[in-house]
């Protein structure tokens, strides 16, 4: 698969299939992604890789928590900032009510939702998740790059055939997660990614957020006319 092939098919996947990935592949996908830049070579990237009986501890875990503890255990970061400003605020909320569009599930059913929401905690189904973790002596600089690492990974799996949905809602479960994956004090839970073979019929997988046009975000100067 071309570069561009792989840029262009990747989206976030909410549906997979059950197809196993085998061993191999995976870390076939996370050798190469190591390639990945980092300053100074600090590589601050810490990956858990879970399938099988594993993840599905993990699942039940989560699931048999979730009826007491809806919201999860308390946060150690802010996935959003607590006051989005404009544009940000409308792409975020844009990007919600399209995803619920794409499944009939209106706003006034708020139980649909929440039941859509708590997809995440079962990897939508893929049968591997990947969680990723960093050192929490890092800074601002390293979470870039386990960014930049996280999106090797994703490029790389579409190459394999495969689909990903990086899921920042494990980090509301971080002590369960970290009590199954036995993760270091020193470390701290970023997120999940799930893997897996997407489920191309799936309503949810064939909707595609908006981007903004190049001249929302991008400043080109000393390149001539377009």
């Amino acid at each position: 698969m071309e570069l561009i092939d792989a840029v262009s098919s990747r989206y976030s996947a909410r549906a997979f299939l059950p197809d196993e990935v085998p061993g191999e592949t995976v870390r076939r996908m996370l050798d190469r992604a190591a390639q990945a830049p980092s300053g100074g070579n600090l590589q601050p990237w810490h990956v858990y890789a879970l399938g099988g009986d594993a993840l599905q501890d993990l699942i039940r875990d989560v699931a048999t928590q979730l009826p007491g503890n809806p919201r999860g255990e308390p946060a150690e970061y802010d996935v959003y900032p607590p006051s989005l400003k404009e544009p940000y605020r409308t792409r975020r909320y844009r990007c919600g009510e399209d995803l619920y569009a794409a499944i009939d599930i209106p706003r006034e059913d708020k139980l649909g939702r929440l039941r859509q929401f708590a997809k995440n905690l079962t990897c939508f189904g893929a049968p591997v998740c990947l969680f990723f973790a960093i050192d929490r002596s890092m800074g601002r600089n390293q979470w870039a790059h386990l960014g930049m690492f996280m999106q090797t990974v994703m490029l790389l799996a579409r190459e394999e055939g495969l689909h990903t949905c990086a899921q920042e809602a494990w980090s509301a479960w971080h002590e369960t997660v970290g009590r199954h994956l036995s993760l270091p004090d020193e470390l701290m839970l970023y997120c999940g990614m799930a893997l897996g073979f997407a489920d191309e019929q799936a309503p949810i997988n064939r909707w595609r957020t908006e981007r903004a046009p190049r001249d929302e975000w991008c400043t080109l100067r000393g390149f001539g006319p377009a």
